[in-house]
């Protein structure tokens, strides 16, 4: 089975299948043998001990590798080496990782002279499989099921490689026009989809961290602003005004939302972590709790962040309820869908999400579990106006003249200038796949997910901490002694971790850790809509038999 298609069966033009544009190109002066150089520390005026005739010819050598009209060919045909080695690598590798440790891979990138480049694509690309390519760990293979990390889709792919050769800026119109309205569109797309109205409004960003913060950065100068509607603080500084701003939080929300608080001047201890019921959703009784002690102390309920999808258990906050809560306390209600807003699309589990129409913002990450290659993350505000917070205008780049002329220059919703146009790929996923095949990918991990749960439950060498929600599973390996008695919480506390650690070591899987009251567990976290029961089971297997020969040697010792 041939690794790649045939060219005549590659869409690309003419000029680049032909012999010419795919043979070995001719070599620019800058891919020759090296030149004789002066030794390091002794150049001259013009640099390297080049002499200006040199330096010329080196410039024009370099302008091949421009990506341009001229050198269409060569673009074509260097970009294919790269995607056959990707193809050929996927083809051959038979499990998710090598096993290597940091001080091998130190070691063998720290050899490459970065100021001697290789004579060609091939060479560069026979190197990477040296230094990344072999040791990458493939989220795409089965035994993968660590963290939030998705196989990705084709078509999101195609658009990686459009916008990156494209190389739009998302800053201001006049950098990216068609990519600016494309994103706008997208953001009304799933603004619709969370039921946010028609006044909302929103902006891609590169991550949930970010998507947070920057939700939590529109709440914070939002509440100043009413702070400050109060004559006697009308004229204090901000950072007379935060000492009283509080977030509210569930303990299993991420940890964003503290490093957010700290970043934005509120400090760690500005949010107040709320406690879950068993089946670890925010406990709506402690919050109101915790908001009136608040108020009572003289403190500012500035925001509720409720969790669509925690990272250990995948678990919805009470949506509903939180929201009602910060209604009747003035405060900013933020959803963090980083992982289950996937669900906007699901075909079987979409009422998981109701109540998102309450939100005033909401983080969705495309990465997770729209099957998207990172970067490609959204904050969506439910009232437009509310991104006035974050506006600022330069002259030499969004002048207000341009926003009052209503040029849609996107900078003036994001924290981030420079911005790649990641919308493109979740537009290409969409206009090729479609939204319900999207869905369908995560309801079959979410399927997955519950029956390895059954599976767990009622395996005697394993204890389930809590059902699976979404598509993950926190559990750990606790076998029966000899003597019919569970192997001590303790002991389970040394042995969990070293089971992972040993797991990974050897690269036949990869799954993730975590705590749970203090205590160590394993976790799973299925994406991948291709894994099988059969596939999960084998990873199982592979802990039991990792731990019961960590206890062995332990034992003998």
């Amino acid at each position: 089975m041939p690794l790649m298609p045939r060219l005549d069966e590659t869409n690309v033009d003419e000029a680049a299948n032909s012999p010419a544009a795919l043979a070995p190109l001719e070599q620019s002066p800058l891919e020759q043998g090296p030149r004789e150089q002066s030794p390091r520390g002794q150049e001259g005026p013009l640099g390297q001990g080049q002499d200006f005739g040199s330096r010329v010819e080196l410039a024009l050598g370099a302008t091949n590798h421009l990506l341009n009209a001229r050198n269409s060919p060569r673009y074509v045909a260097q970009v294919l080496q790269g995607v056959t080695a990707v193809a050929t690598k996927l083809e051959r590798t038979t499990q998710p990782f090598t096993g290597v440790g940091p001080d091998g891979m130190k070691a063998r990138v720290g050899a490459v002279d970065l100021d001697v480049p290789l004579p060609d694509t091939a060479a560069a690309l026979q190197e990477l499989e040296d230094v990344y390519l072999r040791d990458a760990v493939y989220f795409h293979d089965p035994k993968y099921a660590a963290h939030l990390n998705c196989p990705v889709v084709i078509p999101a792919l195609v658009g990686e490689a459009v916008l990156s050769a494209v190389n739009s800026s998302m800053d201001t119109w006049d950098q990216s026009a068609g990519a600016t309205m494309i994103e706008r569109r997208l953001i009304d797309w799933a603004a619709e989809r969370l039921h946010l109205g028609g006044g909302a409004d929103g902006i891609f960003t590169s991550g949930g961290s970010q998507s947070n913060l920057q939700a939590l950065l529109i709440a914070r100068n939002h509440a100043v602003a009413g702070l400050r509607q109060d004559p006697a603080r009308a004229g204090l500084r901000l950072p007379a005004l935060l000492d009283s701003l509080r977030i509210f939080t569930s303990e299993d929300s991420h940890f964003s939302i503290q490093k957010s608080s700290s970043m934005l001047g509120l400090g760690f201890d500005a949010v107040i972590s709320v406690p879950c019921t068993p089946d670890h959703r925010m406990d709506s009784a402690a919050l109101a709790e915790a908001m009136a002690d608040a108020r009572g102390a003289g403190l500012v309920p500035m925001a509720v962040v409720a969790t669509a999808g925690t990272t250990d258990f995948g678990v919805v906050d009470p949506l509903a309820e939180t929201a009602a809560l910060a209604r009747a306390y003035g405060a900013w209600f933020h959803i963090d869908a980083a992982y289950g807003g996937g669900l906007m699309v699901s075909n079987r589990y979409r009422r998981l999400l109701d109540g998102t129409r309450l939100a005033d913002s909401v983080t969705v990450d495309f990465h997770k579990t729209f099957f998207q290659p990172v970067s490609s993350s959204a904050l969506l505000v439910r009232d437009r106006s509310m991104l006035r917070h974050i506006t600022y205008y330069a002259d030499y780049l969004n002048p207000e003249s341009a926003a009052l002329a209503e040029i849609p220059n996107q900078v003036d919703k994001s924290i981030q200038t420079t911005r790649r146009f990641d919308a493109l790929k979740l537009w290409l996923t969409l206009r090729i796949m479609g939204a319900d095949a999207i869905g369908a990918l995560f309801d079959e991990a979410i399927d997955l997910a519950a029956r390895v749960g059954t599976v767990l439950a009622a395996d005697e060498d394993f204890e389930l901490a809590a059902p699976p929600q979404l598509s993950t599973l926190v559990f750990r390996y606790r076998p029966r002694l000899e003597n019919g008695e569970r192997l001590s919480e303790d002991a389970a506390d040394t042995l969990n971790p070293a089971i992972r650690a040993a797991v990974f070591a050897s690269g036949e899987a990869v799954v993730a850790g975590t705590k749970v009251a203090g205590r160590h567990y394993l976790k799973f976290t299925l994406l991948n809509a291709e894994a099988t029961l059969e596939d999960i089971a084998g990873i199982i297997h592979l802990l039991r038999r990792t731990g019961a020969g960590l206890l062995q040697t332990e034992v003998a010792a």
